[in-house]
């Protein structure tokens, strides 16, 4: 009789906690929003996090405030949303990087990328193209013979972690001795193709369309099938080279909560996100900034994550990359 009694006792309990979750989140937001973007203002993650916030403002009826805290490869702003109360009321705008890389570059992070957070949706990606220069290969087929006629000799330029281990996993599975060299950023890196420092780079399309376009560069492919129509005549990288382990490789944003936050809470803001980024003046606008929206599933973000980790977990060692 007693255990019965705890039993009728636990499953009311749970049934009172049960409504008090989804009256919490019928009710959601009753107060400002913090979205806590790791980059200053101005950059991709920064401008996603703003068109979703404003919108989000707009529909809901409170402030959407964005928290910049840009530093330490985005452990900063990681390791705050972390730490933010699992209510829904902060939110992280986090890069690949933040919760695919970052684990296997630092040997103690502040923050667990898979324990700390919970998926809620992807919201952007930017495509990147491997390029050339006008007079240089006319297809990765012939890229690929080049660069095995000559083992060593030529360079390949990268801005960011992603972009080199584009070129990484590509050279490994072609079997091709192409040379590292590091930039600082993707318009440097574009610089070194055109003064002919480097043979080749892997950088964002939306920097390097313009010399496309006057002629100056070639895209020899792009590194992901999603991409907006203006790539259409671009091949991928996996289909031209015949390398199926190259499918769709990009940079790519996502929206997390705290780890704890209630699941009805977080449907609610990823049926928002979804909604906002499907809107088509929203797709132009944040594609003029080279942002591609995209989103999915709490539980197809989760997997995707996963997905990812799976497959840099062992290239990225190879690299010989490390941040401590």
């Amino acid at each position: 009789m007693k255990l019965a009694r705890r039993c009728l006792v636990l499953a009311v309990l749970a049934i009172w906690a049960g409504a008090a979750v989804a009256q919490e989140a019928s009710s959601f937001p009753t107060r400002p929003i913090h979205i806590i973007v790791p980059f200053p203002a101005g950059g991709p993650s920064d401008i996603v996090a703003r068109v979703i916030g404003q919108k989000m403002s707009e529909d809901w009826g409170q402030p959407v405030v964005i928290d910049n805290r840009p530093g330490a490869n985005t452990i900063i702003g990681a390791q705050a949303a972390a730490k933010a109360a699992p209510d829904g009321y902060t939110l992280f705008m986090a890069i690949d990087s933040t919760l695919v890389m970052n684990q296997f570059l630092y040997k103690g992070l502040p923050y667990d990328p898979v324990n700390d957070f919970v998926p809620i949706t992807p919201t952007a990606k930017t495509i990147s193209v491997l390029a050339v220069s006008a007079s240089g290969p006319k297809t990765v087929k012939e890229l690929i013979d080049t660069a095995k006629a000559q083992p060593g000799k030529l360079n390949y330029g990268a801005g960011t972690i992603t972009a080199q281990l584009m070129g990484h996993l590509f050279h490994k599975a072609a079997g091709l001795d192409i040379v590292y060299v590091p930039f600082k950023g993707t318009p440097e890196t574009v610089n070194g193709l055109l003064t002919g420092s480097v043979q080749l780079i892997y950088a964002a399309n939306l920097i390097v369309a313009p010399l496309i376009a006057s002629g100056q560069l070639r895209a020899l492919a792009k590194l992901d099938r999603d991409a907006p129509p203006s790539m259409a005549d671009i091949p991928t990288l996996a289909a031209a080279a015949g390398l199926p382990a190259l499918e769709d490789i990009s940079i790519w944003l996502g929206l997390v909560a705290p780890k704890g936050t209630p699941k009805p809470i977080v449907d609610k803001i990823n049926a928002e996100v979804v909604k906002v980024l499907s809107d088509p003046a929203v797709k132009e606008k944040s594609e003029r900034t080279g942002n591609y929206p995209v989103t999915a599933t709490p539980e197809q973000f989760a997997a995707f994550i996963r997905w990812e980790a799976d497959r840099w977990r062992k290239v990225i060692p190879e690299t010989g990359i490390k941040f401590d």
